[in-house]
């Protein structure tokens, strides 16, 4: 059964799984390394989940589960790798995978010649775009969601995150940041992710930062392809950007938008409400790695379970987790 952009709103409610109906491209940027990429999303089989190969290694090429034990770096970006060989690494994930979350893929190969995923325009957008023009293929298989029983909570400072039990079958987010800038100060947004909700409140929500940082970043290895077209630039209070900002509250959207990418992580769809204070990409890890290490906390369950199923009825999700893809 193939899907078309204007099905989703009806179709996309389906507890079945997703993978792309034909492969697509594109080249850019990476944010961080400086560095031109080129980018292929391709059709997966059921049960694969999202995994990146970076294509461009000696040796050839070398696969990468898009899963929270393989998140390597969490400085600025996520970055995906195996932790015994440095070489192997794709940073920058978040905007693609969550593109991919928000508009319903499960499976899907991500295939990239370099180092990081091309930051494009800062946003989910152009991602979500790709996807629109690849067509959208239901499979022949129950999607399985992590259903949270009991709160999971992480804190450093006075930044938090926590993962709540929600009944509903679309995740919650409540995010609130707070910054000294007079451009963002504090903003707080909440979102549950029907269909279509993601591409029309968060995709086009825009990486950001400060002049003042750009300098140090640089010489730590990051923002190497930073530019006012793929990024919100602040100096003090004034947007540098030509266009201004997309949303009076683009910033917190755009927290929101990693929050999906980095979520995604967790291998299945979360059955839950996510409220967050501050939190980014290494607090986002954090809390999945509290969640699987704590099986008490959550089941894997076929998206159609109520919460009135028992825990006798659902897989172990720490076998699940740990199951090669």
């Amino acid at each position: 059964m193939q899907i078309t952009p204007q099905d989703w709103m009806t179709e996309a409610s389906l507890p079945v799984q997703r993978t792309l109906r034909a492969p697509i491209g594109c080249t850019g940027v990476g944010l961080h390394s400086g560095r031109k990429v080129a980018l292929t999303l391709r059709p997966a089989a059921e049960n694969s989940g999202i995994v990146v190969v970076r294509t461009d290694l000696a040796g050839g090429p070398v696969a990468i589960p898009a899963r929270w034990d393989h998140v390597v770096d969490t400085r600025r970006c996520t970055v995906l790798g195996h932790a015994g060989r440095p070489e192997t690494h794709v940073g920058t994930v978040e905007h693609l995978l969550a593109a991919l979350a928000g508009s319903g893929i499960d499976n899907a190969v991500i295939e990239v010649d370099g180092p990081e995923i091309p930051v494009m325009d800062g946003s989910a957008a152009p991602f979500v775009f790709l996807i629109e023009c690849a067509g959208v293929a239901v499979q022949d298989a129950p999607r399985r969601v992590i259903e949270i029983l009991r709160p999971v909570r992480v804190e450093e400072g006075d930044a938090a995150i926590a993962l709540l039990p929600d009944p509903s079958p679309w995740l919650g987010l409540e995010m609130e940041i707070e910054f000294a800038s007079a451009a963002i100060r504090r903003q707080s947004r909440a979102v549950r992710l029907a269909p279509g909700v993601f591409k029309a409140e968060l995709a086009r929500a825009r990486t950001f930062g400060f002049v003042e940082e750009i300098e140090a970043l640089r010489e730590a290895g990051l923002a190497r392809g930073g530019s006012l077209a793929n990024a919100v630039v602040l100096r003090g209070a004034t947007v540098l950007n030509a266009g201004g900002l997309r949303y009076a509250d683009e910033f917190v959207r755009h927290k929101l938008l990693d929050a999906v990418g980095d979520l995604a992580l967790a291998g299945h769809r979360l059955r839950g409400k996510v409220v967050a204070r501050r939190a980014g990409h290494r607090l986002n890890n954090r809390l999945l790695q509290a969640l699987f290490a704590d099986p008490g906390s959550h089941r894997l369950v076929d998206a159609l379970a109520s919460a009135s199923v028992r825990d006798g009825a659902s897989a172990p999700l720490a076998a699940a987790a740990a199951a090669p893809v």
